[in-house]
């Protein structure tokens, strides 16, 4: 698999890459995906657009051999609420493979570029809400006994995650603030089904 940034020409691959990998959630992740994109795109880190130090984000493909976008991986800029001040750290979502390229590696290859990724733009932390299972074994922990808050009663505690950066400093911990987008597609935790 290449590892790439996500271009333009992507953009209707990635939608199709969702609906695949999400099944009846995948339209309302596409949609997220197409406006988490343009938080990259307009420079706006964590709704303080041009804010010093403020990390941002961005988004990358696995591509087979053949051209196939078989994966996708997201960092949106969000903050911590810590007690001295806000930090700018990233939020891993979303991330899918394919059906037809899972078990591969290629999860795993998209979840290290893109924490390789944050590490080089400066940001301590990556917050996931995800498989402990899975994301344990790819460099992330409970975020809750680390000190910090789910912005989200919805979300389970251990689907809380984050990844320590070489940028984290002990100080930084609080309460995880999802940017707008996620509210806006009702795109945090589990809500109860009907």
């Amino acid at each position: 698999m290449l590892l790439r940034r996500e271009g333009p020409t992507d953009h209707d691959a990635v939608r199709a890459l969702h609906a695949a990998a999400f099944g009846d959630h995948g339209a309302t992740v596409a949609d997220l995906t197409d406006d988490l994109r343009a938080t990259l795109l307009d420079g706006a880190g964590a709704g303080r657009p041009g804010a010093p130090g403020t990390v941002r984000g961005g988004s990358w493909v696995a591509a087979a051999p053949d051209g196939t976008v078989a994966g996708h991986v997201m960092l949106t800029p969000a903050l911590v609420d810590a007690p001295a001040r806000l930090v700018d750290v990233l939020v891993l979502s979303p991330l899918a493979v394919h059906p037809d390229h899972q078990r591969r590696g290629t999860g795993a290859a998209l979840v290290a570029h893109a924490l390789a990724r944050a590490e080089a733009q400066g940001a301590p932390l990556v917050f996931l809400e995800g498989d402990p299972g899975y994301y344990g074994r790819l460099g992330f922990h409970p975020a809750g006994p680390e000190g910090f808050r789910k912005p989200s009663l919805r979300i389970p505690d251990a689907a809380f995650q984050v990844a320590r950066l070489p940028a984290a400093r002990p100080w930084m911990s609080g309460t995880l603030v999802y940017p707008d987008v996620f509210w806006r597609h009702d795109a945090v935790g589990l809500r109860p089904a009907p």
